[in-house]
């Protein structure tokens, strides 16, 4: 699947409601080849699957939200690696009160462009 193709795909993919996912079905649920996901997690720290054995990788619903989190940073919000890298250590850093602030600034100054 080209890229073009997969910016094509919904970016909030209905979710089954399983304790661990496969990288198969993490792929078709997230719309991402399984080489894409393999190489977010070595530029991700918060993206790592147990693995069992074997080798094979077992997501959980909370590595599949992260998982759509990235995608939506990448493709949606023309994120590259470094910068969505950026945006999830900087979030991750702040509390609640800090988000809120910082989100009714930026809306601010939207409502102030639109004027």
């Amino acid at each position: 699947m080209s890229l073009s193709q997969q910016n094509q795909q919904p970016l909030q993919p209905r979710q089954p409601s399983k304790l661990f996912y496969r990288i198969g079905e993490v792929s078709r649920i997230s719309g991402l080849e399984p080489y894409v996901l393999r190489y977010w997690e070595t530029e991700f720290p918060h993206l790592r699957p147990e693995k069992r054995k074997s080798g094979q990788r077992l997501y959980t619903k909370k590595d599949l939200d992260n998982i759509l989190q990235v995608k939506r940073l990448l493709y949606q919000n023309g994120y590259t690696i470094s910068g969505a890298k950026k945006k999830l250590r900087g979030r991750s850093g702040q509390d609640t009160d800090d988000i809120l602030e910082t989100t009714k600034k930026e809306i601010r100054e939207i409502l102030e462009l639109l004027k």
